[in-house]
């Protein structure tokens, strides 16, 4: 599910252009060579299913810098995939980046993305990339699980995800188990836990808990005092606490951490595809959104997601990655087809 942030502004994306122009962070995209022209050097396309303020603040400096055109398409995480693989090698994307994993990894097996090149490789730890490297990751999302703090203490926190299919939180959680990010957490659980125990927990999960279209609608929930608490993504949580905490007011978040499949970090992805007409361009774009300035746009945009870039800091009021004791997940084994089966049988789906 998208959580929809408003545009920059004119002069903000300005004043980025301008910061972009001037710095020349570490393994940035290289400038056009003198006397090139955007036509010259090639137009690329973008199938883009992450935010698309955040996409576009990248696309702008990345045109700034480079001369390059670079034409957008928005969808959703799936939706594009699909797209992509239907599409095969007449897709006109040169470039596909999402929200959460499993999309990249449909594309993935496919067979239609390119090996990313070993500058990317430089520019992002391996923790978020796929082992294959045939895509890279791009930004990060936490998990949470987001209370009420007037109906559920401390002390009676699930320890662990897995616990919220115990009786005793029948009707007092939700989540939107209808969108990608909600079916990321799962592709996670199935990896970690096997499949016995993702069904029994779907199963549980159809009892117990409440479903919302949106993960901004459960955490409103939450806030109200519908359900004592909700799965999420960090980001919902501290981008209304940073603007009027309206939907957050009376919510705290609780970080499973432990390695827990609770406390799974979803990687954004972006990919090549091989049948891309202007490979050398897209590279060019890849490298730039991992490089050390493309990832710094993420600690000053209003998306609050992680950077997953070396050496580059969190926005404030985000907890550092490296403290929320994440699970490690190879991003390239994540089984999005065999998650839509299991939640389609517990009729989740």
């Amino acid at each position: 599910m998208k959580i929809r942030f408003p545009q920059l502004s004119a002069a903000a994306i300005v004043a980025a252009a301008a910061l972009t122009l001037s710095a020349c962070g570490s393994g940035s995209a290289s400038p056009a060579p003198e006397g090139s022209t955007a036509a010259a050097a090639g137009e690329i396309t973008v199938y883009n299913a992450q935010h698309e303020s955040m996409t576009q603040a990248w696309v702008d400096a990345f045109e700034a810098e480079t001369g390059i055109k670079v034409n957008v398409r928005q969808g959703k995480d799936t939706e594009m995939s699909n797209q992509i693989i239907a599409e095969g090698e007449a897709s006109p994307a040169d470039v596909f980046i999402t929200e959460n994993s499993p999309a990249m990894t449909q594309v993935e097996n496919a067979g239609l993305f390119a090996d990313i090149s070993s500058t990317v490789q430089e520019n992002v730890p391996e923790q978020y990339r796929p082992s294959s490297n045939k895509w890279s990751g791009v930004a990060a999302r936490s998990t949470v699980f987001v209370y009420n703090k007037d109906a559920v203490k401390e002390a009676d926190l699930p320890a662990s995800i897995m616990d919220l299919a115990d009786e005793k939180w029948a009707g007092k959680w939700g989540a939107a188990p209808g969108g990608a990010d909600f079916q990321a957490i799962v592709s996670a659980m199935l990896e970690l836990e096997g499949e016995e125990a993702t069904a029994e927990w779907l199963k549980a999960m159809k009892e117990n808990a409440k479903a919302y279209p949106k993960n901004g609608a459960a955490m409103k929930a939450v806030n109200t005092g519908e359900v004592d608490g909700a799965v999420i993504y960090h980001y919902y949580y501290t981008a209304d606490q940073a603007e009027t905490a309206e939907n957050s007011g009376n919510v705290a978040p609780h970080y499973f951490k432990n390695q827990d499949p609770g406390a799974f970090v979803s990687v954004s992805g972006g990919g090549v595809l091989k049948s891309s007409k202007h490979p050398e361009e897209a590279m060019q774009f890849l490298e730039f959104i991992t490089s050390k300035q493309g990832q710094e746009s993420l600690a000053t945009g209003s998306d609050y997601e992680y950077p997953v870039g070396k050496d580059v800091t969190p926005r404030d009021g985000l907890v550092p990655l490296e403290e929320l004791a994440a699970p490690s997940v190879d991003a390239a084994k994540l089984n999005s087809q065999k998650v839509v089966e299991l939640m389609t049988d517990a009729g989740l789906l």
